[in-house]
């Protein structure tokens, strides 16, 4: 279950985060402010995923619901609306198939998460998420390799056709490779039988038991400030070395495949690795990995965008990167613990929501703004002082995951 659930997030985010390596051709092609691009990476897409997230969450969590049905549909909607992309001719019609993509994306993370809680015991729980958290520099690192090096090649047109297709064939097998735990035969269904009776909780009942809890909204607030440095950074960095270090696509999707992709599984696999080994004894380690090494990150990070050389910028990008990736098996882990089964769909899909709504929404966005802002002072280089900013926010996040971490030994549940 957990590697088809990753193939479907490394999809997930593949055609979500195709569009930043392409951000450049597209520019060109459509005609578009850093504005404009700034639209179509964040608010576009974002908008319609984090608020369509919260009603399906509601449906996740519904004994009656088939979550892997769920998952499948959307797979087959955000898959063909990436298809679409690639045939917009211009800025609105782009916006549209974006818009789908979206709404497509919506059913997958809340549902997911919800799976993966009924199936893994709590004490391995952050590393069964973690791993199912991979997806994103996975995902990120195929869209990179497979964006810049077939826009080289064919047209930024045709990379998105390449990874719409795939998710299309996997929506049609994966109710046939995975089996819903909620009917699943023998011991699992037994024991929810002969267990408490599960009462499925009202919206309002739902929204107290998810922000009744402190250290849920210190993580929620870390998680959404993280995810607006992260989206901001994840489309501009690529930016940054086309226009300020003269890459091609190519060089500067390979660049930050290394610097973003491989070096963020690092990050998700030892956040994730790292929570359950310290936080095992005491709940409070569980954050205290993302919570100390976003704030090393910080100068790291920004001394990559400070130098002039491109070679050493990547490497220098590296670590800040593991650091920054830490953050998602322990944070998703902890949400779902800090709520009864009946809310726990609805509990990740809250957090999603401010990911996406504040991170995807405005993070590439308001760069952008930024950007076109800085042009007259700062000419090609606009991008760069807007990264330099970016880098030092990086401390905000970290000091809301420790304020987290020091509640969770009295508010986490067992189960």
């Amino acid at each position: 279950m957990l590697w088809t659930l990753l193939i479907v997030y490394t999809l997930n985010f593949l055609d979500r985060q195709i569009v930043n390596i392409l951000a450049e051709p597209i520019k060109r092609d459509l005609q578009l402010s850093d504005t404009a691009l700034g639209l179509l990476a964040g608010p576009a897409f974002a908008v319609f995923y984090a608020v369509l997230g919260i009603p399906i969450a509601r449906y996740a969590d519904r004994a009656s619901t088939n979550r892997v049905a769920l998952i499948s549909v959307s797979l087959a909607l955000w898959s063909a609306m990436t298809a679409l992309c690639g045939v917009a001719q211009n800025f609105v019609q782009l916006l549209l198939a974006r818009i789908g993509v979206g709404v497509g994306e919506a059913g997958c993370t809340p549902a997911a998460h919800s799976l993966i809680t009924d199936s893994v015991p709590p004490e391995k729980r952050s590393s069964a998420i973690a791993f199912f958290g991979l997806g994103v520099p996975i995902g990120s690192l195929f869209g990179l390799i497979i964006g810049g090096i077939v826009n080289d090649l064919y047209g930024w047109r045709a990379a998105l056709f390449l990874v719409g297709a795939p998710g299309l064939l996997l929506a049609l097998i994966l109710p046939m490779i995975i089996r819903e735990p909620r009917r699943t035969d023998g011991p699992v269904r037994d024991a929810a039988q002969n267990g408490p009776k599960k009462v499925e909780l009202r919206v309002g009942e739902a929204f107290r038991e998810v922000f009744s809890s402190r250290a849920y909204l210190y993580i929620f607030i870390a998680a959404s400030f993280t995810a607006f440095l992260s989206y901001g950074k994840g489309l501009w960095t690529i930016s940054f070395f086309i226009r300020s270090h003269g890459l091609s696509t190519t060089q500067a999707g390979l660049a930050m495949a290394v610097a973003l992709g491989i070096a963020g599984v690092i990050g998700t696999l030892l956040g994730g690795k790292m929570a359950d080994k310290f936080g095992k004894d005491n709940k409070r380690h569980l954050l205290t990995f993302p919570a100390v090494g976003m704030a090393i990150a910080a100068p790291i990070l920004f001394a990559g965008y400070w130098v002039d050389d491109w070679r050493i910028a990547v490497a220098l990008l590296i670590v800040p990167t593991i650091l920054n990736s830490a953050y998602y098996g322990p944070a998703y882990a902890c949400v779902q613990g800090l709520v009864r089964p009946e809310a726990r769909a609805m509990a990740a899909s809250m957090v999603v929501f401010g990911q996406n709504l504040i991170g995807l929404g405005m993070g590439p966005l308001l760069f952008g703004m930024l950007s076109d802002a800085l042009i007259p002072v700062a000419g090609q280089d606009s991008v760069r002082w807007v990264l330099f900013g970016a880098a030092w926010l990086g401390i905000i996040p970290a000091f809301f995951f420790w304020r987290a971490s020091l509640r969770l030994k009295a508010e986490l549940k067992s189960g």
